[in-house]
């Protein structure tokens, strides 16, 4: 007898999917996933089947990273497979084997390292379909009769999306063995090998793409969570590489190289003609066809039964690319459409060789060797792609949504001769001032690819529109003729979803299969000796009382509070005791909940216990001794606790755990702080963390860490609670409530912002792209439930992620590619919403037109997280060469395919002027740099950051802002709510700009730096710090005082400014020019030969010999 679905060890079953009910067909099914030890029976059962289906090109599937024993499945949310009428099954069956951790040799020639077994994937329909969920009962009487739109500044929002759209099947290749072979392969396909499939995590389908995350394989968990996605019917099988070192997908990448002098057998990110690899669908490929296929009957599944007419599948299509309409030319004359359709936009669109003046802007060649002043007056902006004003008007902003290329290639080799890496950076859930908030019975999304409808289909007529990533052809329904903005009627085209990129939606009963969870808080503290010399207790204390009624949440939030040492300690706070009770659980070995409905409680009911609890705290541990550290016990309780409910987790930890599951050891070696040969201990020591925080994801409980240590805490080991469970990781070094206050005052501030910043709870994410583009890669924190699916048990606004993109097909048929990002999630009020990112760009077939619009941040910080994982899978010095040999590449491409210029030197588009000051500054980033001094965990920490962080602020960090203070004047100064705030001009990071005589502001994202020179103006210093000379200034000052003079007032509105474009506090260090803490600022000048043995100059030179 098998366990409950959704649970351990429970056998694969078909997922579900609702039917909206403007969309009445069900739609096709996904195939089957394995994830129990039933996977080899089911995988030889369709043994047959397999060679029966000759247009499915033959692949394999490699075992995971993730890989659980056999007996052992993935985790999976208890809810997330049920009805929404079944209650939660039991949590005994989440007792998990470890993770089989898999090594391999980072060279290991392909055949050897996926085993010499061939292994033929099962074909990507089976023939059973799977069904659709019965449409919500139709709303009660209170409902609105049309639509509801506002435009308030929305808490929280979210929604999913499909991956791939690629309809063609990879060709077969080889990928040739040698030493230092790169990462991933741009253009070339993994050989037919090989190795046995193993149960558990990172099974994917066969019949789908399963992407790399963070460098690693995803699990093939398929879950729907309600939602009506799919993939398109004529997905081809794709092999599956979850190996460290190794991506997934139909096209592999290759992203680094291992030193300059292979640079020309393997290249980092692209696929080399020499590899004679190319993508091409197989002759006897029949074209896909998603509209052909019926679920099947819902009594087969114990779901109610399903009306008749739903059982009937939509129209065939037998034609539906952008060049042929199946419906021929509209006859609805009278219709004006909002925009052009597919054909007109490609007449009008052009493309950049069609603008003179936008290439004589970005494609101006720049020698490197002879101009020194390339930096702009002003932060960098994102490049506005080459689209027409009204697509330019609608398009999605940068902040939110932004491409590595604002100009797509027209087909890989384009991309190939580029030799730029294509990817998205997305910031989902970030602060909007206005957001349109959508209520309305129906969401209009394409019944084949599942794409929400947005400003960049196209209305053929009143009644239909077609897809702008798939190119369906779609019904418009009655009720999305009504416009709720003009309350009028017969306009689909002026609705709200069709004028703005990025809207939220209130998702119906569809969307969910159980009731929205309450906001619900657990806050587990370190209680030790150690954490009570730190002095952090009291100061959270008091921050959380100070906050506690600016928690998100409605009446429904629960909290509860644990503390650990060498024992776990939780806390009765139920309504109605006259204090809180102290409950303790000693044997950490076998951890269980002393009450179960006393220890998560209502806060509105217990606010006077909670206030009681935080007040007492801090006193009742100041006398501890214990110096051991029980974490791992201390969170298998929270696990236990926040089960039923799910929610978040906030863990603050002060010392390496020493007892009970998941103890670690010191593995740093101090003398190895400055090694040139290498960093070890990257990875974690244990699996435990990652395992707990799978388990974490799959009960929707995100875990928050916040590290305040002055000693070695293992952060390698730490950090994956919060990696695979959607969580955020807080790094304080040093950290001492007396001994260091600039670390407290910081750690306060984030503290704040943390406590009373929105939040979305049991959310997942899609990414959707125009059909012929694939994603291949994830990088961010987050758990991937199946192929596509971003499992996010909590999601914040201040986290960011980035996936790696290839592209499979021609993009010839179409002058437009379009992605849209969709993020579902629980707000803490208990709705369930939907924010919708559509992002749209222009295709080009030209190289001069790709270059021209490559967004150089974009890219840098893609090339950071790309370079993070190759130094966790292989090592720091293949990555920090990966990075050179970027630049090389880059510039080598631009020489010789652009560039008709015969003169030497180093000659690079304007567009991409920065990239290799950029490069150099990422090569001497603490998460990178060698040969200076550079804690583990401060190392590791930085690495965390770039995978986490917004494009905004990860640029803040790798490059600087330098301003000149004590000479701004109001010239291009702006003007905001009757304040002046300066415009100074950036200066290049070096100490030549940085003079004696002036005061300079560097601006490093968490830190700022004004730095007074020793004869600095006396006036500015009077003026602005308050103090009569140099002399007088104190050697630790760290806020500027609020005098009344001119210059105060603009130096204070300039810092505010800058302040105010970011969500955590930065603070402020005053450092004078004899200072014994200089070199703190000096390292950020990395034009000079500091933080590595190149300054900009010498970097050039080396670019330079190793191009020829």
């Amino acid at each position: 007898m098998h366990p409950p679905t959704g649970c351990y060890g429970a056998p694969p079953q078909q997922q579900s999917y609702p039917t909206i009910p403007a969309h009445p067909a069900p739609v096709p099914s996904k195939a089957p996933i394995t994830n129990s030890a039933h996977s080899a029976n089911y995988y030889r059962s369709n043994h047959h089947q397999q060679q029966q289906q000759q247009h499915l090109s033959q692949h394999h599937v490699a075992p995971s990273p993730y890989s659980a024993s056999p007996s052992s499945a993935p985790p999976s949310q208890t809810y997330a497979t049920l009805p929404s009428s079944a209650p939660p099954p039991s949590n005994a069956h989440y007792s998990q084997q470890p993770l089989q951790q898999q090594h391999h040799p980072p060279y290991a020639p392909p055949g050897s390292y996926y085993g010499p077994q061939s292994y033929h994937a099962p074909p990507a329909q089976q023939s059973q379909q799977q069904p659709s969920l019965v449409p919500a009962p139709a709303v009660g009487p209170g409902a609105p009769v049309y639509p509801i739109v506002s435009y308030p500044s929305a808490p929280g929002s979210s929604q999913f999306g499909t991956l791939s759209s690629s309809q063609s099947a990879a060709a077969h290749g080889v990928m040739p063995t040698q030493m230092g072979a790169p990462l991933h392969q741009y253009g070339t396909t993994r050989p037919a090998s090989t190795a046995a499939v193993q149960p558990g995590y990172g099974v994917a389908p066969p019949s789908h793409l399963a992407p790399t995350v963070n460098g690693q394989g995803g699990t093939g968990i398929y879950d729907s969570y309600g939602d009506a996605d799919h993939p398109p019917s004529g997905t081809p099988s794709a092999s599956v590489h979850s190996s460290p070192g190794h991506h997934q997908g139909n096209t592999t990448f290759d992203l680094l190289t291992h030193s300059p002098k292979q640079r020309n057998a393997a290249s980092w990110m692209y696929g080399l003609s020499e590899l004679s690899l190319s993508l091409s669908r197989p002759d006897s490929m029949p074209p896909s066809n998603h509209m052909t296929n019926q679920a099947a009957p819902y009594g087969n599944y114990g779901y109610p039964g399903m009306p008749p007419a739903y059982h009937q599948g939509p129209a065939a299509v037998t034609d539906s690319s952008p060049s042929h309409d199946p419906y021929g030319q509209s006859s609805y004359q009278q219709y004006s459409q909002p925009f052009p359709n597919m054909s007109q936009l490609s007449a009008a669109l052009g493309g950049l060789s069609g603008v003179p003046e936008l290439e004589v802007a970005a494609l101006r060649p720049v020698n490197l060797l002879q101009e020194r002043d390339l930096l702009p007056h002003r932060p960098l902006e994102a490049p506005e792609p080459n689209l027409s004003p009204d697509l330019k008007k609608v398009n999605c902003c940068p902040q939110s949504f932004r491409c590595t290329l604002t100009s797509i290639p027209q087909t890989q080799a384009l991309l190939t001769k580029a030799r730029l890496p294509l990817g998205l950076l997305l910031h989902p859930f970030r602060d909007l001032q206005q957001l349109p908030v959508i209520t309305s019975n129906t969401i209009v999304r394409c019944r084949s690819c599942r794409t929400y409808i947005n400003p960049f289909v196209t209305f053929l007529d009143q009644r239909r529109w077609k897809c702008n990533l798939c190119y369906r052809v779609n019904d418009v329904p009655d009720e999305f003729m009504y416009n709720p903005v003009t309350r009028s009627y017969g306009e689909p085209h002026k609705r709200p979803e069709v004028q703005n990129a990025t809207v939220e939606f209130i998702a119906s009963s569809d969307y969910m299969l159980r009731p929205p969870q309450p906001a619900a808080y657990l806050f587990v503290l370190d209680v030790s000796h150690n954490a009570v010399e730190a002095g952090y207790l009291k100061y959270f204390c008091e921050s959380l009382m100070d906050n506690l009624d600016k928690l998100p949440g409605d009446t429904r939030t629960r909290v509860g509070f644990l503390t650990f040492d060498n024992t776990i300690h939780f806390y009765n706070l139920q309504e109605g005791l006259s204090q809180p009770q102290m409950l303790v659980v000693s044997d950490i070995d076998d951890i269980f909940i002393p009450s179960h409905d006393s220890l998560m409680v209502n806060l509105k009911e217990s606010k006077e216990l909670v206030k009681d609890l935080l007040t007492s705290l801090p006193g009742m541990f100041s006398e501890s001794k214990e110096t051991h550290s029980a974490l791992g016990p201390a969170l298998q309780a929270a696990f236990k606790l926040m089960t039923p409910t799910g929610g978040r987790v906030t863990v603050f930890q002060t010392q390496l755990p020493t007892i009970g599951a998941g103890s670690l050891q010191s593995r740093e070696d101090p003398n190895q702080r400055s090694s040139t040969k290498g960093v070890q201990h990257l990875g974690p020591a244990t699996d435990f963390y990652k395992k707990l925080a799978l388990d974490c994801s799959g009960q929707q409980i995100g875990v928050d860490l916040f590290l305040l240590s002055s000693q070695y805490t293992d952060l390698a080991s730490l950090s994956c609670i919060s990696k695979y469970s959607a969580g955020s990781i807080f790094y304080y070094p040093s950290f001492h409530c007396t001994q260091n206050p600039t670390q407290l005052e910081k750690f306060q501030k984030d503290l704040e912002r943390y406590l009373t910043r929105k939040i979305g709870f049991e959310a997942v994410m899609r990414i959707r792209c125009t059909k012929g583009l694939s994603i291949h890669t994830f990088h961010g924190n987050f758990f991937v439930r199946s192929t596509d699916l971003l499992s996010l048990a909590n999601v914040n606004p201040d986290s960011a992620f980035a996936v790696q993109m290839s592209i499979d097909d021609s993009l010839a048929d179409s002058s437009l590619a379009c992605f849209q990002a969709a993020l579902l999630y629980t707000s803490s009020k208990g709705k369930r919403r939907i924010r919708v990112h559509t992002l749209c760009l222009p295709v080009v077939n030209q190289l001069s037109d790709v270059y021209a619009g490559a967004d150089v941040q974009a890219i840098t910080c893609l090339l950071a997280d790309m370079a993070i994982d190759r130094s966790i899978t292989s090592s720091l010095s293949d990555a920090r060469d990966a990075l050179t040999n970027a630049v090389v590449d880059l510039m080598s491409a631009y020489k010789n395919n652009v560039c008709n210029l015969q003169q030497s030197g180093l000659v690079v588009a304007a567009s991409m002027r920065l990239f290799p000051v950029y490069i150099l500054s990422l090569l001497k980033q603490k998460a990178l740099r060698t040969g200076t001094s550079t804690r583990l965990d401060e190392r590791v920490f930085a690495m965390c950051e770039f995978k986490t962080q917004p494009l905004q602020q990860l640029m803040r960090m790798v490059h600087p802002d330098l301003y000149r203070l004590d000479d701004m004047s109001d010239q291009g100064a702006l003007h905001l709510n009757d304040t002046v705030v300066p415009q100074p001009h950036l200066l290049h990071l070096s100490a030549d700009r940085v003079t004696r005589d002036g005061a300079f502001l560097l601006d490093c994202g968490n830190v700022f730096y004004l730095w007074i020179g020793k004869s600095c103006d006396h006036l500015f210093i009077q003026d602005v710090l308050g103090f009569p000379d140099y002399a007088s200034i104190p050697a630790t000052m760290t806020h500027i005082p609020e005098l009344e003079t001119l210059l105060s007032e603009r130096v204070r509105a300039f810092l505010d400014w800058l302040q105010d474009k970011r969500a955590f506090s930065s603070t402020l260090t005053v450092m004078k020019d004899n200072s014994s803490a200089k070199a703190s600022f000096f390292q950020y000048l990395v034009e000079d030969r500091s933080e590595g043995p190149f300054s900009y100059n010498e970097f050039l030179q080396h670019i330079q010999q190793q191009m020829s």
